[in-house]
Parts: structure tokens; C-alpha cells; sequence
């Protein structure tokens, strides 16, 4: 998967923005707040943030070693590193950030849920 491509699947989603807290170069892609993607672009390999439940996120690191691993700087309970540009499909890539995303909306509350399907 390419940074272009990483950006625009993150983009695809209702209500997802691109923001910038940290520093110009970490891209973190949140809905209604609440983050559910970061990553550098720009750094090779790629990797991005992802949160993943629990028993999948060790399942995920025991199936993928060097590919996906805990959360750098994440609460490594519910957050994977995923290589993005490696030999992970692209597939899988775009499954563990749906997955992410979906993950954040069901934790926000009903009427930030429902307000996702309005523009």
C-alpha cells in the first residue's frame, strides 16, 4: 500500500478527517474526534497505528511476527503497528483499518453514531 493510497482509504470513511496534533509529518485520521489511525507518511517502511480488540490484536501479532506488532507509543493492549507497505496484502491492510475505525465509532456516543450518516 502506498501513503497515497493509505490516506485516501482513511479519508473514505464517514466522517473522517485528517489532523495534525502532534507534529506536521504524523498523520492522524479521526471520526467525530476521536482517533482511529496515525501514521508518518513519509517514513519508510510504512506503518500506521491501528486499534484493534483485544484477542484479535495478539492473534494478528502471533499470525504477522515483524509485521504487526504492539502499538509503538499506544496502549499496546488495544492498538497494533501494521507495516503498510510490506508483505502484508493490501487486502488485510484496508480489513485491520476498517476494523479500527469501526472499533472508534461504536464507542462514540448514539448521537454522534447516528449523526455519521448525515453530511
Amino acid at each position: 500500500m502506498t501513503p497515497e493510497q493509505l490516506r485516501a482509504f482513511c479519508l473514505s470513511f464517514n466522517a473522517a478527517v485528517e489532523d495534525f496534533p502532534f507534529r506536521p509529518e504524523i498523520s492522524v485520521f479521526k471520526v467525530r474526534g476521536r482517533m482511529f489511525a496515525l501514521t508518518t507518511l513519509d517514513a519508510r517502511p510504512l506503518t500506521v497505528n491501528l486499534k484493534c480488540d483485544p484477542e484479535d490484536a495478539l492473534r494478528l501479532r502471533d499470525e504477522y511476527p515483524g509485521l504487526i506488532a504492539p502499538g509503538w507509543h499506544m496502549n499496546k493492549r488495544h492498538w497494533n503497528t501494521v507495516t503498510a507497505d510490506g508483505d502484508l496484502p493490501d487486502a488485510l491492510v484496508r480489513e485491520l483499518i476498517e476494523d479500527s475505525y469501526d472499533l472508534v465509532v461504536a464507542g462514540l456516543p448514539r448521537a454522534d453514531r447516528l449523526r455519521l450518516d448525515r453530511p
